[in-house]
């Protein structure tokens, strides 16, 4: 859509406000609302004015100006509000009119940018796999003298033991029967009556087409207590990214309005399933697919040089595709969550699977188990391309593959298998030596870099290290 072609829509819809939206730093979608008459075809070029001072990690005060610069290939009607158009926008410095180095989006234009300069591949296909809770109920608080969290759903094991605890699907006041729960570690696929998320997956896979975000399927995940999956289809770095923003949007809202509650909140209850966002890559060159071929898996050398720079870097990568401290309780064994940074065809329980669905060359690409929806898309899929780049670029070759379950090998078997990091500290960490590899083509920058891991660092792994946890109460007050 051009900024002609927007403006037509605006017209045709009746359109009466246009809501700018962007991504801040950590990942967070924000937004402001001009009536539809400010819009006009140079506000494309010359933008509106925001406070960057007032953005996490963004601009200090006495440079606080920025610019909001709408994209109208992005222009969507917006299916939650009244004659609402939306636009994702690009942020610019108002007196340079330079693209804004922390702006998550462009990174990622940036990583694109990159990419089709190197010559081998003029397209990064990038297919996510977000899922995430919706809950019935959720509460929760820290101050100086208590802590704690809430959760409950209709569907979570521990309503068995409490007939008629909580309102089930269908009219008001119509209550749950407690035999219908679904236990722990086996919510895969179930159907009604014990899967009581159903037809608000359907409402959330039919507002998304009405975004235009193709949809290959929805289902009920592993865990009780509502976990879900929507799948999309693969595209660009930028639009798919762009995508997840709104279907981010569409979940959360969707959710409301069923008087529930989604997070993408990596691991949200304890003993069960986490929400992971595994990424799935290919390359393509002038409409040819650049992953497949003889070697193993049916992948390419180029495929498997990717894989190499992908394990080799993952502990770095790590530091934006699993973004939160929360993103590490996920990671533990047991869960079916990839704690081994090794490759495997088929195998689930490796950090790297390669799908064997379909034998066509266009399906033929790599799966990263590794990263999970708390992460800003923007900038995961950025670093998980510029780390497959140096792979391709320097031939890294990604080892032996491990075909057994990983989970049943002895600690033997596993000495030699290298291990995700433990915690946000330990990705952080690794981030800082090792990024020489995100800073080329000025994709990441160093004053990126250094922002990100001061902010994660001040205000999430500091923030929970100093403060008592619920837990700590259980094994210590009597000690």
């Amino acid at each position: 859509m051009t900024p002609k072609e927007a403006l037509a829509l605006c017209r045709e819809k009746e359109i009466h406000a246009v809501d700018l939206r962007f991504m801040d730093f950590p990942g967070t979608q924000k937004h402001f609302t001009i009536p539809a008459k400010a819009l006009t075809e140079a506000s494309f070029e010359e933008g509106f004015g925001f406070d960057g001072s007032s953005m996490r990690g963004w601009q200090a005060i006495n440079e606080s100006d920025m610019l909001v610069v709408p994209q109208a290939d992005t222009a969507m009607v917006d299916p939650f509000m009244e004659r609402t158009l939306t636009m994702t926008c690009n942020i610019q410095d108002p007196i340079t009119r330079e693209d804004y180095a922390k702006d998550p989006r462009n990174v990622a234009r940036k990583a694109e940018g990159y990419m089709r300069s190197t010559g081998f591949a003029d397209r990064a296909m990038f297919g996510p796999e977000a899922e995430f809770f919706v809950f019935d109920d959720v509460y929760f608080d820290t101050n100086e003298h208590e802590s704690y969290y809430h959760i409950d759903s209709a569907e979570g094991q521990w309503n068995r033991g409490r007939p008629n605890a909580l309102r089930g699907p269908g009219q008001p006041g119509h209550r749950s029967n407690a035999g219908y729960k679904i236990r722990f570690k086996e919510g895969y696929f179930p159907t009604p009556p014990a899967d009581t998320l159903q037809d608000l997956r359907t409402e959330i896979m039919l507002k998304l087409d009405e975004c235009g975000i193709e949809v290959e399927g929805q289902h009920h995940e592993v865990a009780t207590a509502g976990q879900c999956e929507v799948d999309m289809r693969y595209g660009p770095l930028v639009k798919t990214a762009d995508n997840l923003l709104r279907y981010k949007y569409v979940v959360k809202n969707v959710a409301a309005r069923h008087g529930k509650s989604a997070t993408f909140m990596p691991k949200p209850l304890w003993n069960d399933a986490g929400s992971g966002m595994h990424l799935h890559l290919s390359l393509w060159r002038n409409g040819t697919p650049l992953f497949a071929g003889s070697g193993y898996g049916g992948l390419s050398d180029m495929a498997m040089w990717a894989m190499g720079g992908i394990l080799k870097h993952a502990p770095a990568v790590m530091a934006f595709c699993c973004p939160t401290t929360n993103s590490y309780k996920r990671l533990v064994p047991g869960f079916e969550a990839p704690i081994n940074l090794t490759y495997s065809y088929r195998n689930r329980s490796a950090a790297i699977r390669i799908p064997v669905h379909s034998p066509h060359p266009e399906n033929k690409r790599f799966e990263f188990r590794c990263p999970d929806s708390s992460s800003n898309p923007y900038l995961a899929m950025s670093a998980m391309l510029m780390a497959a780049i140096d792979g391709i670029q320097n031939r890294i070759d990604p080892g032996a593959p491990l075909d057994k379950d990983i989970y049943d090998l002895k600690l033997d078997e596993l000495r030699d298998v290298p291990k995700v990091p433990g915690s946000l500290e330990e990705s952080l960490a690794a981030l800082r030596k090792d990024h020489d590899f995100l800073l080329r083509g000025d994709v990441f920058t160093e004053d990126v870099i250094d922002t990100w891991i001061w902010y994660k660092t001040t205000n999430e792994v500091e923030a929970i290290r100093q403060r008592p946890h619920p837990y700590e109460f259980a094994m210590y007050y009597d000690i």
